[in-house]
């Protein structure tokens, strides 16, 4: 992989994903892609790179770990966690306690670790209302938990909802592996 300069502003995440490498080996291959992608297009942290960008999600719980927060994505019609576009921002940890704040409307929100919790690449498909095109999101995902549970449901979603692990275990046809994956690693 191509060594960066030491000022380049993507050093810090892939030292992020180098760590979380080391502490998930099940999970290297999706982290090397992002890390090799990262590594290989200075303008990662762009929406208008049109192939792909990175992208900053929140895995929220609710002040007693005993829920996450999952968002009905108006475009994608899907329930997803919240997150969204880097739009030139490289800490990754800041993109996702805003993703959470705007997308829920709840103050406060903390991170409980400041390492990735998981990464994910995903294709989005075509979006002709916006004229964006089919690209891929490099996923990467932080564990933050709200001071309550009162939310806001901004414009991005058709809906916000708790769901508890039963809950997601109970409706799961609902649900991407990807956010599965995230409540296998938080409720064992």
């Amino acid at each position: 992989m191509p060594q960066l300069p030491e000022t380049d502003i993507r050093i810090p995440l892939c030292q992020l994903l180098q760590e979380y490498i080391t502490r998930h080996p099940e999970r290297s291959q999706i982290a090397r892609r992002i890390q090799n992608f990262v590594q290989t297009t200075p303008e990662c942290f762009q929406r208008s790179h049109q192939a792909g960008h990175i992208t900053g999600s929140a895995w929220l719980l609710n002040p007693t770990g005993t829920a996450a927060l999952l968002t009905l994505h108006r475009k994608l019609g899907k329930w997803l966690q919240p997150g969204g576009h880097a739009d030139g921002d490289p800490n990754l940890l800041r993109v996702a306690l805003r993703e959470a704040r705007e997308e829920s409307g709840i103050t406060g929100i903390q991170a409980l670790n400041p390492t990735i919790f998981d990464v994910d690449i995903h294709h989005i498909p075509e979006h002709p209302r916006s004229g964006e095109p089919e690209h891929l999101h490099y996923d990467i995902r932080f564990l933050l938990q709200a001071p309550h549970e009162h939310f806001l449901c901004s414009a991005e979603s058709e809906a916000l909802a708790w769901w508890t692990p039963q809950q997601i275990d109970a409706r799961c046809e609902l649900l991407d592996e990807a956010v599965l994956r995230l409540r296998r690693q938080t409720w064992k």
